[in-house]
């Protein structure tokens, strides 16, 4: 018996960035979050999409339902999560389709730059704003609206996070940075509030991860390519010489949703990142070679 057979999921949109750009809306019509909801579908939850972009929605939809899921098993929303009507479209729909909620995963996150492509401290305060209003606020009123369906089905939540949250200084996205310090603290916090009643809350860190953003937002075919590249070849940026996938996401966040496999996890952050976050610049070269040298 697949090991969700019974439980229904809610994926949430993904707001991403890629540094100096504008932001770009992909949903869990994309990246991380199609990935987490076709794995959830093909391992027998019925799922709940949703994104602001119909066309790659349906993609999803479709990916979902080559693998053999019912058609009736998965509920696609096309809505702004960012607006109060709008989750409480998506949760009514969810209830008034499945009849439940036993898992929320908040995919919701974005950095912004604005028309010169400052960042950090250069950034005008209005782009704090619009950060913290997707990352964090969107997160706290989703979760509140879905909190007593979670109860009464003692389930789980797992928040997107990210390797940005620290302790690593973030000087260029300084403000997605203290977006997703403030998640995991959120995280942390409802994590307590919640084991009570029977819901587990937990987080994934990922690093690196090929999403198929850079193209989405302008840059030529394959520039992500030559980036990968570089990072892969470079220890101090991915100590396993290997840049993430969608897939390698999605298969902890339904290892954190899965109370059979993770039940005396609470509250935690699972990084996933290639053992980025492990090295610091003076690791990156070879100290016994330096000594050898002397």
């Amino acid at each position: 018996m697949a090991r969700f057979n019974g439980k229904v999921a809610l994926v949430t949109g993904h707001f991403s960035f890629f540094f100096f750009l504008t932001q770009v809306f992909i949903g869990s019509s994309n990246g991380i979050g199609r990935a987490t909801a076709i794995l959830f579908a093909q391992e027998g939850a019925k799922v709940t999409i949703t994104g602001r972009n119909a066309q790659r929605l349906e993609e999803t939809k479709q990916e979902i339902l080559k693998s053999g899921v019912p058609e009736s098993h998965v509920l696609a929303v096309v809505t702004d999560l960012t607006s109060e009507k709008g989750q409480d479209e998506l949760i009514d729909s969810t209830i008034q389709i499945f009849g439940r909620l036993d898992i929320l995963v908040n995919n919701a996150g974005t950095a912004v730059t604005d028309a010169q492509g400052r960042t950090g401290l250069d950034q005008d305060v209005s782009d704090f704003d619009k950060v913290m209003q997707i990352n964090m606020r969107s997160v706290v009123t989703l979760t509140q609206k879905a909190k007593k369906y979670l109860i009464e089905s003692k389930g789980e939540i797992v928040n997107v996070s990210s390797i940005v949250a620290g302790p690593q200084s973030q000087p260029e996205m300084m403000y997605y940075g203290m977006s997703k310090s403030a998640l995991d603290q959120f995280t942390r916090s409802i994590a307590i509030s919640l084991i009570p009643h029977g819901v587990r809350v937990n987080a994934v860190s990922p690093g690196y991860v090929v999403t198929g953003i850079v193209e989405s937002i302008g840059f030529p075919p394959g520039s992500f390519e030559k980036l990968a590249a570089y990072w892969e070849s470079h220890k101090e940026c991915i100590p396993s010489g290997k840049i993430g996938r969608t897939i390698d996401i999605a298969n902890v966040i339904a290892f954190l949703a899965d109370r059979k496999l993770s039940s005396y996890i609470i509250g935690q952050s699972i990084v996933a990142d290639g053992g980025s976050t492990l090295v610091m610049g003076i690791q990156a070269h070879d100290m016994m070679a330096i000594l050898a040298s002397a």
